[in-house]
């Protein structure tokens, strides 16, 4: 592990740019929001390849609200008008997409400087947040280890709490498996291991059923491209302005199994995302139009990037049918996220 400065935030916090390299992968973090900034992979003629959008600039990663690379939370994804209840008490939350908490609020992890200690074939980021930070109960510990092993970078999140509250964390890494700078992701190829998923109304709060996907545009059983299907005029994708919705993932919630696959047909370069969490929002960067100018002077567009978030559903807190996302006081928030390349 190499570190380096990277600037002061405009509050005066000293952030520092982290490279892991294991001469397969190389990657480089931020410790603002625990960021992922680069990810360079091979491609079919063995050349490194920058699959990860970001940023060259701490000052656009402090003005995007489009949340590249980083790590999100307390509560990753949406929470219906910001309000839930646990245990009979019920908490208001920061509201920053409309009417709806997203994210973590407009100060979640995101925008928070994270403490990094160097860990074998990796780094762990560390973040303490206080009791009602945001809106949500409880003091908080919350850790992401990323690390190299082999073709994968993995994602271990963990986190502790002094009083029962909500947690959902994830990477919000946009992937482009040509090159952070090569344009549309439409005709990447797609598999989601889920035959199901979690329709929602307008604003992209789930309704709370759990539907098939088969018959629908949401099927990616089968490989797709991202873009064969994303136009059409079906009730999901017009609310959404394309895909970003949650699969349910196949399999027993806590055991590491597959959740998605993407490959980039130009530069033979193949995604297999494996987790231990429930869920995967698949987010095709709909509105990714009109975020800083990216790395090495480009600038980025819609569907340019595609994110792959696994996740506890969204507004998982306001239906009881859904995995429960409720941490609570001797408990460890344990789950593990795999990223592995191959060409």
């Amino acid at each position: 592990m190499q570190r380096k400065p990277f600037g002061q935030t405009r509050d005066g916090q000293a952030v520092e740019i982290i490279t892991l390299d294991n001469d397969q992968l190389s990657c480089t973090f931020l410790t603002y929001g625990a960021t992922l900034v680069s990810l360079n992979v091979p491609d079919k003629e063995g050349k490194m390849v920058d699959v990860a959008l970001g940023y060259d600039t701490l000052d656009a990663y402090e003005s995007q609200d489009k949340y590249l690379g980083a790590t999100v939370g307390r509560y990753a994804n949406r929470i219906a008008a910001g309000r839930f209840t646990l245990d009979g008490v019920e908490y208001t939350l920061a509201v920053n997409d409309g009417d709806n908490h997203l994210h973590g609020g407009p100060t979640g992890f995101s925008t928070r400087v994270w403490q990094a200690e160097e860990v074998p074939d990796g780094v762990r980021f560390t973040y303490h947040s206080q009791d009602m930070e945001e809106g949500f109960p409880g003091a908080l510990t919350a850790q992401v280890t990323y690390s190299l092993d082999g073709n994968a970078l993995v994602a271990r999140y963990q986190a502790t709490t002094d009083r029962p509250t909500v947690c959902n964390l994830t990477n919000h890494t946009y992937f482009n498996l040509h090159g952070h700078n090569s344009g549309s992701i439409l005709d990447h190829v797609l598999v989601l291991h889920a035959a199901h998923y979690t329709p929602v109304v307008a604003g992209s709060i789930p309704t709370g059923k759990i539907e098939e996907v088969t018959g629908t545009p949401m099927d990616f059983l089968y490989p797709h491209t991202i873009g064969q299907r994303i136009g059409r005029l079906f009730p999901q994708l017009l609310h959404c302005g394309g895909y970003d919705h949650n699969w349910v993932i196949d399999g027993p919630m806590g055991t590491l199994r597959p959740a998605a696959r993407l490959v980039g047909d130009k530069s033979g370069i193949t995604m297999e995302v494996e987790t231990t969490l429930p869920g995967v929002q698949c987010y095709a960067a709909n509105f990714l139009a009109g975020c800083p100018t990216g790395k090495g002077g480009v600038t980025y567009h819609n569907r340019e990037g595609v994110c792959l978030e696994t996740q506890f559903y969204p507004d998982s807190p306001n239906h009881p049918n859904f995995p429960s996302c409720v941490l609570r006081p001797g408990e460890t928030w344990d789950h593990t996220t795999v990223f592995r390349f191959s060409k």
